[in-house]
């Protein structure tokens, strides 16, 4: 089944979400856990949730991505903010097991000077504390841009962050299509070679969900800006391959792009078409 979404407003709670998703064609999406640019978090409200997981069963909507906030950085320099994300960390992935079976996404964060080492070694020791054997979250290192002192530019820093993480069945990776490409990888002329070296650093079984979006910038720029699916550098013929590729068909994909509701709802209809068009030529 093909699942795409896009990143909804957290506003109103949980089954809000869900049918602030329906509503625009989607059958999965993602969220903000809190303030993207904040800290501030509300209380759970567990009616809520269950009325969100039963509304969630009978429109077919599977597999949410939630999403850490951008304040996020567990390799800071800084011991306040690493103290921060000790916090986050730990409230998002306790509220995570009211959903249980669900991704929890987040960029792994900057070594602001520190160096690359340094940064992945924190990164993976904040994760060793906060997670547990019984939880039922897995949690997704999302690749990076590599600009500044990101972590997560490169295949490599994944595998090395998956690596030092001792429950490392419970966590995985989110392929953000324009950050792989500003990081240099070519998923517009080469999505199988990108594809195989990911599987022979990383493991295609470590990857489970993918961010579409479009970058403003040209391969290798390593910027970050994200552009809606039919303005950006990257074809929209290379988001069709990626989309149908046997390796990837069956993730939960996410539309980032910047736009309103009503864009996000064309970019899904146009992504279903794509699908379905080569379903039924196959």
């Amino acid at each position: 089944m093909f699942r795409i979404g896009y990143h909804v407003s957290s506003s109103g709670g949980y089954l809000a979400m869900g049918r602030r998703a329906v509503r625009r064609g989607a059958n999965t999406f993602a969220y903000f856990t809190r303030n993207p640019r904040g800290g501030a978090v509300k209380a759970l409200d567990e009616k809520d949730i269950s009325d969100f997981r039963s509304y969630c069963e009978e429109n077919g909507v599977e597999q949410i991505v939630a999403h850490a906030p951008y304040t996020l950085n567990p390799c800071a320099e800084k011991e306040n903010v690493r103290v921060f994300a000790k916090m986050v960390l730990t409230e998002d992935l306790g509220r995570m097991e009211y959903t249980p079976g669900q991704f929890y996404n987040f960029h792994p964060g900057s070594h602001v000077g520190q160096g690359m080492k340094k940064g992945i070694e924190t990164i993976a020791a904040l994760l060793n504390r906060v997670m547990w054997p019984e939880m039922r979250t897995t949690v997704l290192f999302e690749t990076m841009a590599g600009k500044g002192s990101e972590v997560g530019g490169s295949f490599e820093e994944i595998r090395e962050l998956l690596d030092r993480v001792v429950l490392g069945d419970k966590t995985g990776v989110c392929v953000d299509t324009c950050h792989v490409w500003d990081a240099g990888y070519d998923i517009e002329n080469d999505l199988d070679g990108v594809l195989r070296e990911f599987d022979r650093v990383i493991g295609l079984d470590r990857l489970k969900a993918v961010h579409l979006n479009n970058s403003q910038s040209p391969r290798g720029a390593r910027k970050d800006r994200h552009a809606k699916l039919t303005e950006g550098k990257i074809s929209l013929e290379a988001f069709a391959r990626i989309i149908n590729h046997p390796a990837l068909m069956d993730m939960p994909f996410i539309l980032e792009t910047p736009n309103d509701e009503d864009g996000y709802e064309k970019e899904i209809a146009m992504l279903k078409e794509m699908f379905d068009k080569v379903a039924s030529n196959s």
